[in-house]
């Protein structure tokens, strides 16, 4: 695959790097991790491989050998060859095929998945980039013009394509999980007591704005300032995505896939993890409107989206075998 022109933000990204946060190094990893299992689950891998997570604008891709791909996540109009192509179903390229994305339709981030995955050298365990460090991914940056991404399978797909350009496989995923509600469900977090009923109150009656300070370390929210009441002088302690921490100045910030490893402003929520996705793929202006749940709740959804992703993999993975 070559990058025939540089997205504003494009990374290799997998499920995260785990075990070095103590080391003050973050996991970072794909904003949206459901979409990466969706993405990998349809054509074949792992369901934590590595993906390209696709902002907009975002990168044209010259497809330099046959591949089986599949996008997932964010609606950004794609097409190969300038004609149109669906999400979350399994796409058989051709050599000198171009995919491109025209505008943005719903969501925030896009996932592109490779059969195989992409040949790169793991840092401490993970080939997610980490752009603060400059490691990982591709050269521990973001993707640009001239970028050349070696994939790791060894398959030939001539026979799939049939003589054709690209072939779309006649499957599609059902990328949602049962949870269709539109709010953002949190859980108390350590200094939750600590904001006055009034805060409280606003916290979960009023929407949110995204503001455009927003990326994959935090989203900062537009929020009317809060008040908290006197208490004990907090130290830093270990944050997490989905942590919402209370500011100095009033204001909410959401730490996202980038997020620093502890952090001394007040944990007044947690972002319940089944919903990271949802919130992942929300924009600069949208709305957040938040409800407080409790851990059973939050557990049973987290469940219940592992085993809708589980039951995808294991059709897509027979699906596959008739086309082996």
């Amino acid at each position: 695959m070559r990058i025939i022109k540089a997205g504003i933000q494009d990374t290799v990204q997998d499920f995260g790097r785990y075990g070095y946060q103590q080391a003050g190094i973050n996991p970072s990893g794909a904003m949206d991790r459901y979409a990466l299992q969706v993405a990998n689950a349809l054509v074949g891998n792992d369901l934590h491989e590595a993906v390209l997570e696709l902002h907009f604008p975002s990168s044209v891709i010259l497809f330099t050998r046959p591949l089986l791909i599949a996008i997932t996540g964010a609606d950004f109009s794609p097409s190969i060859n300038g004609e149109p192509v669906p999400l979350n179903q399994c796409i058989v390229v051709n050599k000198n095929d171009a995919l491109q994305f025209h505008r943005p339709v719903s969501g925030a981030r896009a996932c592109l998945a490779v059969q195989g995955g992409f040949k790169l050298s793991p840092w401490l365990e993970s080939q997610s980039t980490n752009l603060k460090a400059a490691a990982g991914g591709y050269e521990g940056r973001a993707l640009r013009k001239g970028d050349e991404l070696i994939c790791r399978t060894e398959r030939e797909y001539s026979k799939l394509l049939n003589g054709k350009n690209f072939r779309v496989l006649p499957w599609t995923a059902d990328h949602q999980s049962g949870d269709n509600s539109k709010e953002i469900l949190i859980l108390p977090g350590n200094e939750w007591d600590r904001l006055p009923a009034a805060s409280r109150d606003r916290f979960l009656g009023t929407p949110f704005l995204i503001t455009k300070l927003a990326d994959r370390m935090g989203f900062h929210l537009g929020n009317e300032p809060m008040d908290i009441l006197p208490g004990e002088e907090l130290v830093s302690s270990a944050v997490t995505f989905g942590t919402v921490q209370l500011l100095p100045d009033g204001k909410l910030i959401i730490l996202m896939a980038d997020h620093q490893t502890t952090g001394g402003y007040p944990r007044v929520a947690h972002v319940i993890t089944a919903h990271h996705s949802k919130l992942a793929q929300k924009r600069t202006g949208e709305a957040l409107h938040f409800r407080i749940t409790d851990l059973m709740t939050a557990e049973q959804l987290l469940q219940k989206q592992q085993q809708h992703i589980k039951q995808l993999q294991n059709a897509c993975l027979f699906k596959l075998q008739s086309y082996a």
